[in-house]
């Protein structure tokens, strides 16, 4: 019999609608965050919050903490290999198409093809070469069609869950087991329908050419201390 579901949360300091990316009626969290896409299971909940200094496309920073930039129920869950050759056959808007005006395609998150085998090629994306080692090294993608997406329209967590709110590097799970049910009855109670994008990603990612280098070196650090904070 399944388990009561953990909750995962974790800061976001660049918000740029690749990870997550919420788009195409699907919710997916396939690179960065590896330790949270081995460990998390469907039926678990994964809850990006806000960070003080949250990254904007002009270099600027905006307070978003305490507050939901995007929760998922995880309902499917795929290997890397297996999520390429998903997308390829039933999603391919996932798969980045850098030169287009839809910026939806651009932050595509199927980034590795593996369809001539392995290592896959990254394709060009929001990562480069340094992110290869702690994309593949999450080992899954997470896919979900109940999710809650707000980006920069996120809402404040209450004070009664405010402890959930991940304020540094790493990731809550243990800690978080007395919140689960209050949190999803929260979120729910919102009156917003799942599997909707309520808001945009805080980061414009193409406003400065300069942007997706220091977003991905900046997140293959934070990739490297995803570990789990127990106190």
């Amino acid at each position: 019999m399944r388990k009561d579901p953990d909750l995962f949360s974790y800061c976001i300091p660049y918000d740029d609608g690749a990870a997550p990316n919420p788009y195409w009626g699907v919710c997916t969290l396939v690179i960065c965050k590896p330790a949270i896409r081995r460990s998390a299971k469907v039926g678990d909940w994964v809850l990006g919050t806000g960070s003080m200094h949250a990254r904007l496309g002009n270099g600027d920073t905006q307070d978003m903490s305490g507050r939901v930039v995007y929760a998922m129920r995880v309902t499917r869950k795929l290997t890397m290999k297996e999520y390429d050759a998903f997308t390829r056959s039933e999603l391919k808007q996932k798969i980045p198409a850098w030169g287009s005006r839809d910026p939806r395609r651009r932050v595509g998150d199927s980034i590795y093809d593996f369809s001539k085998g392995e290592p896959p090629r990254q394709r060009r994306g929001v990562h480069v070469a340094a992110n290869v080692q702690t994309d593949l090294g999450g080992k899954h993608a997470l896919l979900s069609d109940d999710f809650f997406y707000f980006g920069d329209a996120a809402p404040e967590i209450p004070k009664s869950l405010r402890a959930i709110a991940q304020n540094q590097q790493g990731h809550r799970r243990k800690l978080n087991r007395p919140y689960v049910h209050r949190f999803e009855s929260w979120i729910r109670s919102l009156g917003y329908q799942s599997g909707t994008v309520l808001g945009k990603p805080s980061l414009d990612l193409f406003a400065d050419e300069r942007c997706r280098n220091w977003c991905a070196a900046g997140r293959a650090e934070s990739d490297v201390a995803d570990v789990e904070v127990n106190c």
